[in-house]
């Protein structure tokens, strides 16, 4: 099986740069117990990181006819390949803690991925993956930048974020029609949010579909009635507000609620 064909609908750009693949799979810096590559495709990642001294290594690959070509080219990895959708499969049943995820991640899911790794927080010491380059841009981006979002916030509450190198289209078969990046994601010391969580997540979200609207305005996105905010934030748009600062917008709704 020399040759895999891309599958549109899997969103699947193969990698086939063997430089590129390097130095994807140097960005871990981690060296967690278990490491999970997303998407591994024509194994070109897959290759090099079974020469690394990884004492569980997993691929998790959806597609049929990519996960026979690794059975085939790898088949001392044969047990550990995993015939599964990434975004339903439940991680704690692969480790519990001092995990890495990486991979040359679909582009259709790449957002999806990042939201699954939060979710799992707890497991995911560390992630390293190829975006969309503006996608990438967008989890690296700090406060005061137009690509600062959603994204941005709810991922760098619990990680620290290094946008690590750009990527051009020529190394990938079938080039993608945008260029990407490669980001790598580092578990903070965070544990806990002293605000409600859930209202974080909906305070961020509900600012930044109104982006243009000043804190004070889109803030009634939350249907929760009038809600008084500190002069700081009022007039302020949300891509201004840090993580620590979100954390504070939302504990003065929270104290409203309360009341």
């Amino acid at each position: 099986m020399d040759n895999i064909r891309a599958k549109k609908h899997l969103g699947q750009h193969f990698l086939h740069d063997d430089n590129t693949a390097q130095k994807i799979v140097d960005g871990l810096k981690s060296n967690c117990k278990t490491v999970v590559e997303v998407g591994p495709g024509m194994g070109v990642l897959t290759k090099k990181l079974v020469t690394k001294e990884i004492e569980n290594f997993f691929v998790v690959e959806i597609d049929k006819e990519s996960v026979a070509y690794l059975n085939e080219a790898l088949p001392e990895l044969s047990p550990n390949i995993l015939e599964k959708d990434f975004l339903k499969l439940d991680l704690s049943e692969i480790a519990t803690s001092n995990m890495a995820v990486i991979g040359n991640f679909p582009y259709n899911i790449s957002s999806q991925i990042m939201f699954k790794v939060l979710e799992n927080r707890n497991i995911v010491d560390e992630a390293v993956g190829m975006f969309q380059k503006e996608v990438a841009q967008r989890i690296a981006c700090k406060p005061g930048s137009k690509e600062y979002g959603i994204l941005s916030v709810l991922i760098q509450a619990w990680y620290n974020v290094e946008y690590l190198f750009s990527v051009s289209r020529g190394v990938f078969a079938p080039p993608p029609k945008v260029e990407s990046g490669v980001i790598r994601l580092t578990r903070n010391e965070v544990n806990s949010l002293s605000c409600d969580e859930d209202l974080f997540k909906k305070v961020v979200k509900v600012t930044f579909n109104q982006r243009r609207k000043t804190i004070h305005n889109s803030i009634k996105g939350l249907g929760l009635g009038t809600v008084v905010l500190p002069e700081k934030f009022a007039k302020e748009r949300p891509e201004q507000l840090s993580v620590a600062q979100f954390v504070e917008l939302t504990l003065c709704v929270q104290e409203q609620l309360e009341i």
